[in-house]
């Protein structure tokens, strides 16, 4: 297990978040099962308020074709830093963004297609 990062929300709350690489020089406390809590430096909608642009560019750019899809999906990895906020999740050097478009024909195809 790695070790919590205490995101606070903007209605008071808190989210806790687990994270493989402890930061050094973060505030730190004591939970009830011995774990160590990181208090973050943003709220939690302000992390993940950074990663809203490249969501939109991707749906704005599908949104856009000639043919727009009637439905889309993006799926994507999401890695919450106690001093970075949010940011996209990379599974080597890249970032990675699995996406799925569909669109649903309500004319019936001609038999040359």
């Amino acid at each position: 297990m790695g070790h919590l990062v205490e995101f606070p929300t903007s209605d008071g709350c808190t989210v806790l978040v687990e994270v493989r690489d402890p930061a050094a020089g973060m505030t730190t406390r004591g939970l009830r099962d011995n774990a160590v809590t990181q208090q973050a430096q943003k709220t939690f909608e302000e992390a993940v308020r950074r990663v809203r642009p490249a969501i939109q560019g991707v749906l704005d750019q599908l949104r856009s074709l000639a043919e727009s899809p009637d439905e889309i999906h993006v799926e994507f990895g999401l890695d919450l830093h106690a001093e970075a906020g949010a940011f996209i999740a990379a599974a080597s050097t890249t970032a990675n963004f699995t996406v799925a478009v569909t669109w649903h024909r309500n004319e019936p195809r001609s038999k040359t297609e």
